[in-house]
């Protein structure tokens, strides 16, 4: 494995080309998320803002189109701070919300780690399910989480502080999904019934995020902490059939979504009126009357989708609120 932060699409493209084509695909639109920004503009054509990201975009120049956050330049980061609000969550605070959710679900604190100045200090002894509680270690990896705009997904999973830089190890990450594939692997002995719990935590978890590179980032970098915990439970590399598996549940679960339409960023499109006198034609450009009206549910657009894992049935994410 590479140890870098810095994912390579090349890397997992080489691995197998199905793995990107994955990775890229909008389930809502059946063709692939989309730039949703103007950082990329510079690389030329079919890298505008509404453009498709292709598989062979993403995984020339060695992979290094698209990096993280803290390997962009501190011009890049000021540009999407000024232009998307994106905005910057240290992985301290990410733990700090985190462990908030989780003393809530089971009713005391220092579950996972313990907050320190600077950061946390993990808590390595097995956690233990009281068996006072009706709730159980299944339970708690099948409890739904979701992460708003979720950027690269820091909430979710922290292969790396978002801070330093740095990789973090394993045993001592903090993301939602993180502590999930802990109790997995603290509970079960066999592979099969790893990988059946596994793949019940990676359905539990979604995210969304406006701009295309973040949603790649988000994708790449729960599918590699999937690698890194099988690898650390059974000390190889987990087969392709598996990383298909866990790529189509995530490029489901992790979407590219307009947070406030709810629906793919630009997609909506308005009506040209052109009326004729005399001398000359007037063109008159109107809004979708969902932009207009401030009405999310009258968008031209196209509404995102995502898996309901218990039934197997795509649903509106409007549907739900």
């Amino acid at each position: 494995m590479n140890n870098k932060i810095d994912i390579k699409e090349n890397y997992i493209y080489k691995l197998d080309s199905k793995l990107m084509s994955i990775l890229l695909k909008d389930n809502s639109s059946g063709k692939n998320i989309i730039w949703a920004t103007d950082n990329y503009i510079v690389h030329g054509h079919g890298f505008q803002s509404t453009d498709q990201i292709a598989v062979m975009q993403v995984t020339g120049h060695n992979g290094n189109i698209i990096k993280p956050r803290v390997a962009k330049s501190q011009k890049e980061q000021t540009i999407r701070i000024r232009e998307k609000a994106e905005v910057f969550t240290p992985s301290s605070i990410c733990n700090k919300q985190n462990n908030l959710v989780d003393n809530a679900w089971f009713g005391y604190e220092n579950i996972f780690n313990k907050e320190t100045k600077n950061g946390w200090q993990s808590i390595k002894r097995r956690v233990k399910f009281s068996e006072k509680s009706p709730k159980n270690w299944q339970d708690y990896i099948k409890t739904t989480r979701i992460e708003i705009a979720c950027g690269e997904a820091p909430y979710l999973v922290s292969r790396y502080d978002t801070v330093s830089g740095n990789i973090i190890s394993v045993g001592d990450r903090i993301g939602l999904l993180d502590r999930k594939l802990r109790i997995v692997s603290e509970n079960t002995k066999t592979e099969k019934d790893w990988l059946k719990w596994a793949t019940i935590a990676f359905k539990s978890i979604y995210g969304y995020d406006w701009q295309g590179d973040n949603v790649l980032l988000a994708r790449e970098n729960l599918l590699l902490t999937f690698v890194d915990y099988y690898e650390n439970k059974f000390n190889v590399f987990p087969c392709l059939d598996y990383l298909i598996e866990i790529a189509t549940i995530i490029s489901w679960n992790i979407w590219q979504m307009d947070g406030l339409k709810f629906v793919i960023p630009e997609s909506c499109t308005g009506k040209k009126i052109v009326t004729e006198d005399f001398f000359t034609p007037t063109i008159e450009y109107i809004k979708c009357q969902g932009c207009q009206e401030n009405d999310i549910h009258q968008h031209s657009g196209i509404y995102c989708k995502i898996m309901d894992w218990e039934t197997r049935k795509t649903i509106r994410f409007i549907d739900l609120i």
